[in-house]
């Protein structure tokens, strides 16, 4: 793991940086089939496309010049993929409009981040179906028009984006209204129920019996000299029975790959000496080794946030509080408790970073 990257990234659609939601410390799952985060709003199934009925105009109209925040998953210069909020105008086509937005050369040019790209090949033209929670995302031709090295983070950062609304849970994709089973280019295979099941960032690094492990999603972040942001890993731990805290947990503490330009806060000689969990509360006690190189007993912002980012992904955990060795005694770095549960943020990389 690395400690800094080059990448800067400047945004003039969105106004705060990185910060966790809840309890008043931070502004604003099982088996793969269960690592979907939490989502946004649903999208209507009948004008998901953009077919608005006629009576609805005025509506949009008067409703043109508001703006709704949404995750765009692009490709960073490491190659990663990586979630991106960004202030879209409000609209119903909103599965198909956050689509046009990894179009290369599309609307995204003028605001997309030093060091960053979008997945979709330019002039492809999108549309998008959505039916009992399955969207179909069609593109034309130009599709195929990709590096063979990004097919897996096309399919990626597709399924990512389009799952971001709470009733979309597959998706399908389309050429020219003809299912696709593998991709274009390099014939990646394309899941018949694809979702963020399949995972992002795949690291199977330090992976030896596959059939007795299963795949978490990880949050660790990359740093350059205006800031960082975070950056979803799936990696496989061993199965170790029900305690899924525990092993979300170990695996941060192990760190990410050691070739990769990912940082973790949280120092290996840290000890997870217990959990406790009520009401989708888990209590994290730890040895002094969390507290890293602070000389007080406080906690770093980047420790906590991968901790809460990659332990909300389990659908059994809403909330994250931490003691150290039994005590409540525990600040975050600007002095607040860490006693009352963290919760998951709606959106992640949210600021200039």
């Amino acid at each position: 793991m690395r400690k800094i990257t080059k990448s800067a990234i400047a945004a003039t659609v969105v106004t705060s940086t990185v910060l966790l939601s809840g309890c008043g410390l931070f502004g604003g799952k099982e088996e793969a089939k269960q690592m979907d985060p939490p989502k946004n709003e649903a999208v209507d199934e009948t004008v998901a496309k953009g077919e608005t009925p006629a009576t609805e105009a005025t509506d949009q109209e008067e409703a043109a010049t508001e703006t709704v925040k949404r995750d765009l998953y692009l490709i960073d210069e490491n190659g990663l993929v990586v979630p991106y909020t960004v202030d879209l105008p409000k609209q119903d086509a909103a599965a198909r409009q956050v689509l046009e937005y990894l179009v290369a050369g599309g609307p995204l040019s003028e605001i997309l981040p030093d060091g960053f790209r979008a997945v979709i090949p330019q002039d492809t033209v999108v549309d998008v179906n959505l039916k009992d929670g399955t969207i179909t995302a069609d593109f034309s031709k130009e599709f195929a028009n990709y590096n063979p090295e990004d097919e897996a983070k096309i399919l990626q950062a597709i399924t990512y984006t389009l799952t971001q609304f709470e009733n979309v849970n597959n998706v399908v994709i389309s050429v020219n209204g003809y299912q696709l089973e593998e991709m274009p280019v390099d014939g990646t295979p394309i899941p018949a129920d694809l979702s963020r099941a399949d995972g992002i960032n795949i690291d199977n690094s330090g992976v030896v019996d596959i059939t007795n492990s299963r795949p978490v999603t990880l949050y660790f972040y990359v740093q350059n000299d205006e800031g960082e942001y975070y950056v979803p890993v799936t990696k496989r731990v061993e199965n170790t029975g029900d305690d899924r805290v525990s092993a979300v947990v170990n695996a941060l503490i192990n760190g990410p790959d050691m070739g990769s330009d990912l940082i973790s806060d949280i120092h290996q000689d840290v000890k997870l000496l217990g959990t406790k969990m009520e009401d989708g509360k888990v209590t994290l006690d730890f040895n002094e080794a969390i507290f890293g190189a602070f000389n007080e007993k406080m906690i770093s912002k980047h420790v906590i946030n991968s901790l809460v980012l990659s332990l909300t992904e389990q659908p059994e955990v809403k909330g994250v509080a931490i003691t150290v060795n039994g005590s409540d005694d525990v600040v975050t770095e600007d002095g607040k408790s860490l006693t009352e549960p963290v919760t998951r943020p709606s959106n992640v990389n949210t600021g200039s970073f």
